[in-house]
């Protein structure tokens, strides 16, 4: 690749300047930059950025990469970077990666960059291209969707992290024939970001629900339906709530917090696990706090997931509940499930058992019972 200006979808794509050094110290020297770039020189200052400038972008281009400066293109301020690295001239192949400065982002500045860049190397005859993301940084990951990578897996403790550990990366890749626009999703985002009817609200799990969601799951009611029955440790819990969006941008699962609609409070969870795309199938399970069992707040909870599962294509959801909890299946019976019959020894139990558990299955024509007014 040749280092010319690109200028389309809103950004311009330049080469660094000296001038741009001190929005590159102030951008570079962000917490969430510094977060998610572990590579980042600490402290990041104008000197450091001025090397990057006369240095360390010349040497990009110079080894088969790019290094360009995201700049606005009605005032030509920096708004961030983006390049090309770790370049197999064998393979035709590259790694994109950028970054976005505070003042410049929820502004669609890296997907279309992203976008250029890529019609950009493609053009040079790049065939494939990875993008690789934080799994805890969500934002990147709707800017690899938005710009038409497919998720390819995890590559398992793959980048240094600032505390002395290593971080998993998520792979993503474009290649020059795949199709033009974003990537379809297999679960989009819930409209307007809930779920609604008036009594109780769903939303994504959020890092700022551990507290309750550990409370929840610690209960002796509910270890005994976990998988295995143990009760999680709290950094399991707060793992589970701050991965939330991106299993759910990888298709894997819905993970909601249920809320009463009137207070706001947390008194559930709720998870579609969407366990087989190719058939159509999803799993649904649910826990309630003691405090919100008996008012119909469950059953509300799951005839709206279940609706909106149908909505977005799902055909098959099916749960599973212990012979002996019968709540939870007069539950699933208010929604329309119907009981399909009992999987022997199916799941793990205490101190190496197997217990049953009663299979009950809903499909997206099937009658539903009358709702239930407050």
């Amino acid at each position: 690749m040749t280092p010319e200006a690109i200028e389309t979808g809103g950004v311009r794509l330049r080469l660094f300047r000296l001038d741009d050094a001190a929005d590159t110290a102030a951008a570079c020297a962000d917490p969430l930059t510094r977060r998610f770039i572990s590579g980042m020189p600490d402290p990041y200052t104008e000197a450091t950025a001025r090397w990057w400038i006369t240095e360390g972008a010349p040497a990009a281009w110079a080894t088969g990469g790019a290094a360009y400066a995201i700049a606005d293109p009605a005032t030509d301020r920096l708004l961030g970077g983006i390049g090309l690295s770790q370049p197999v001239p064998t393979r035709s192949q590259a790694e994109i990666g950028y970054w976005v400065a505070p003042w410049a982002r929820r502004r669609g500045v890296a997907t279309a960059a992203t976008r250029a860049l890529a019609w950009h190397a493609f053009a040079a005859g790049t065939v494939r291209l990875e993008l690789l993301t934080h799994p805890e940084n969500p934002a990147s990951q709707r800017v690899a969707l938005a710009a038409g990578f497919r998720r390819e897996g995890v590559r398992r403790a793959a980048n240094p992290g600032r505390d002395g550990g290593r971080d998993d990366l998520i792979a993503w890749v474009r290649l020059a024939d795949d199709p033009p626009g974003p990537t379809a999703r297999l679960l989009p985002d819930l409209p307007g970001g809930r779920l609604t009817d008036g009594v109780v609200t769903l939303r994504r799990l959020a890092p700022a629900d551990a507290d309750g969601v550990h409370r929840l799951s610690t209960l002796p009611e509910v270890v005994a339906s976990s998988v295995p029955p143990v009760p999680p440790d709290r950094a399991a819990i707060e793992r589970r709530c701050r991965l939330a969006e991106s299993h759910w941008l990888a298709g894997e699962s819905a993970d909601l917090a249920i809320l009463d609609a009137v207070s706001g409070e947390v008194v559930g969870v709720c998870k579609l696990r969407y366990d087989e795309p190719p058939t159509g199938q999803g799993m649904l399970g649910y826990s309630m706090l003691p405090e919100a069992r008996g008012r119909g707040l469950a059953t509300r909870a799951v005839r709206l997931v279940a609706e909106w599962a149908f909505g977005v294509g799902l055909a098959r959801l099916w749960a599973g509940t212990r012979p002996e909890n019968v709540a939870s299946q007069r539950v699933l019976e208010r929604v329309g499930f119907r009981r399909e019959g009992l999987m022997r020894g199916r799941l793990p139990g205490p101190d190496g058992t197997r217990v049953d558990s009663t299979l009950y299955g809903l499909l997206a024509d099937d009658p539903r019972p009358r709702v239930e007014r407050r």
